[in-house]
């Protein structure tokens, strides 16, 4: 099994506590999966490890102070979106955290009436009126999944903050003739804005490299998060029925679920020595992360990724809800973040405070130069599969 070097004793406990709670618990319905414990009670815990702080400093360029604030902040926002989006109700537009303001943003319709407006204000949320609804936008994206993507259109989703949805084309493409027939139709489909991206996504996998987390045939990628009985990661990673090996070549378990594309999400079980630990590794460069729920955090916000390449690295929540077009096919439902990856980061850890976000799915750039990245939200996974999340 890996060796873990853990700084703190109560996480030590909980390697113990971990060694017999997989063994022992069964998986959970999938109405039991969405985050542990209230928005309430997790804005109230520590906001993150000393790990994630520092990589917060480094990559944001914040003062610890002004690190701790921003996590403070973004929980308080965390909590509020899905109370937002309900008082709101058909007039909906979106919402995203504003780091400036250090609030949640609900964009509203004009048919909103004064009372709910004036409900948000008073909840701490600033309020933007906006023309079209979400339902509108989100209907938007559901038809431009039902057209065939060319190769030359990298994403697309709903962008809360413009109001619109963003469709990315690979720059140098636009004038291709598929591309532009993709545009023509996208255009028909509701309110669309076209922008350029420097290259296509492509997933994370990489070939073999002694020293890292696990093996499936000649591919390498990243654990994502523990769950009762194994961990998820991404459906690229492997098929069902696939063998896993760890960083060390021991067996570990079998993929029991895999989908890819369409999604990218699969979970492998976890035996032969091996056991699940609720929290995200810092591969001995930095502190631990102890996994507390899944809470969603809201677009704006910052996140921390862990993979086996390129340890962590942090960025800002970018999208939500965005279909991705990689070569072997679209994904939907995806996250983007403005986090780098590179190969061997698929399936890694995407953690947003001590509130676990999702898989490394795939993007384009680099740890060097920069990039983006999506990840695949991790409770639809937990939902799709009937899985707990391990969380401390």
């Amino acid at each position: 099994m890996r060796r873990i070097g853990l700084t703190h004793a109560c996480v030590a406990a909980l390697l113990m506590i971990g060694s017999w709670t997989a063994a022992g618990t069964p998986p959970a319905a999938a109405s039991d999966t969405q985050g542990s414990g209230s928005p309430a009670a997790s804005a109230r815990s520590a906001p993150a490890s000393a790990a994630l702080l520092q990589a917060m400093q480094r990559d944001f360029g914040l003062s610890p102070a002004e690190a701790e604030d921003r996590l403070a902040a973004e929980q308080r926002a965390t909590a509020l979106e899905p109370e937002a989006r309900k008082a709101a109700g058909p007039a909906y537009g979106g919402a995203w955290f504003d780091a400036e303001s250090e609030k949640l943003t609900v964009a509203v319709t004009p048919d909103a009436d004064a009372a709910t407006v004036r409900g948000l204000r008073s909840s701490g949320a600033a309020v933007r009126t906006v023309e079209h609804s979400a339902r509108r936008l989100d209907a938007t994206v559901a038809r431009l999944d039902r057209l065939d993507a060319p190769s030359g259109v990298s994403s697309w989703s709903v962008d809360p903050v413009a109001n619109t949805v963003a469709v990315n084309v690979v720059e140098g493409e636009r004038s291709d003739n598929d591309v532009r027939r993709f545009l023509s139709e996208a255009r028909e489909a509701g309110p669309v804005t076209v922008r350029t991206v420097r290259a296509a996504a492509e997933t994370f996998a990489a070939g073999t490299v002694g020293g890292d987390p696990y093996y499936t045939g000649n591919v390498r990628c990243s654990i994502g998060f523990s769950v009762h009985g194994g961990f998820v990661t991404a459906g690229h990673c492997g098929g069902v029925g696939g063998q896993v090996r760890g960083w060390d070549g021991s067996y570990i378990g079998n993929f029991q679920g895999s989908s890819f594309p369409g999604n990218d999400y699969a979970w492998v079980n976890v035996g032969s020595g091996w056991w699940t630990v609720p929290v995200v590794l810092g591969w001995g460069t930095v502190s631990d992360q102890l996994v507390r729920g899944s809470n969603e955090a809201p677009v704006g916000a910052s996140i921390c990724r862990s993979g086996s390449t390129t340890r962590w690295h942090c960025g800002r929540l970018l999208a939500k809800n965005e279909t991705v077009n990689y070569s072997q096919g679209a994904v939907h439902q995806m996250t983007k973040t403005s986090v780098c990856a590179e190969g061997g980061d698929s399936g890694g850890s995407f953690i947003s405070g001590d509130q676990a976000q999702g898989v490394t799915s795939g993007g384009w750039g680099n740890c060097s130069s920069g990039g983006e990245t999506w990840f695949q939200p991790i409770n639809e996974i937990l939902g799709r599969y009937g899985l707990t999340l391990h969380t401390a």
